[in-house]
């Protein structure tokens, strides 16, 4: 009921709706909302996102700490409502780490059979294998800047498919060439849309743009938009 085409605003299963019913399936979620989405090749378009609590990781850079704890306890029904009520046809389900809720699935399915555009910012640590087929991935490579890279689920670099992006956070040139060696070793600019992120305030984004260029990288230079249109720690935008 909606046609296609991310940024703004609740753990492992058989992607399958039809596996069992949703009424007792419930997800854990900090905040939904409806927003601008900040990044992705859908950067710019109205977004409704789903914010799910907890994650196992702890990078360095991370904007969203204050979902790590707390949130409320949802039905998928529930969060189905609140979606539906917004109006919009692009989705996100986001973290936290979205993935490391098992009814995070089931919630992902339920999306894409009511017809919403659904992608999934995931950060690369969780075997994406099991989300449904008809959503985006949005998958974020740690690099070593992160303080992550040793949690990767490196088979998931082999999943991804052409509706799927790979996304670098960059804090250094270290980090930068780090990123540029993964891109090459996996092939993924072959493969997917390919993101470099630079971690917000702490790149010159010109000298960013100019390793790009000099390199000849067949990706696209991202920047954090919603940080640009309000106040780089205000939530639920």
């Amino acid at each position: 009921f909606f046609s296609s085409r991310r940024r703004h605003t609740r753990y492992i299963g058989d992607w399958s709706s039809d596996v069992c019913s949703s009424d007792l399936q419930t997800v854990r979620v900090t905040e939904i909302f409806l927003s601008i989405q900040g990044e992705s090749t859908y950067a710019g378009q109205p977004c409704v996102f789903i914010r799910l609590t907890g994650c196992p990781l702890r990078c360095t850079w991370c904007d969203t700490e204050y979902s790590f704890y707390g949130g409320t306890s949802l039905a998928i029904e529930e969060i189905l409502a609140k979606v539906h009520a917004y109006g919009c046809p692009l989705v996100e389900v986001t973290g936290g780490e979205p993935l490391a809720q098992p009814d995070a699935f089931p919630l992902i399915a339920r999306l894409c059979d009511a017809g919403y555009t659904v992608l999934i910012e995931t950060s690369g640590a969780i075997d994406v294998r099991p989300v449904d087929p008809r959503a985006t991935l949005i998958l974020d490579v740690k690099c070593p800047g992160s303080g992550m890279t040793d949690r990767m689920h490196w088979p998931n670099l082999e999943h991804v498919t052409a509706k799927d992006e790979a996304k670098f956070v960059l804090a250094s040139r270290a980090d930068y060439e780090w990123a540029r060696g993964i891109v090459a070793q996996y092939r993924l600019a072959e493969r997917c849309t390919v993101l470099f992120s630079p971690v917000f305030g702490s790149m010159d984004l010109r000298q960013l743009a100019e390793w790009i260029l000099a390199d000849r990288l067949a990706v696209r230079f991202q920047l954090q938009m919603h940080k640009y249109i309000w106040a780089p720690d205000m939530r639920g935008v």
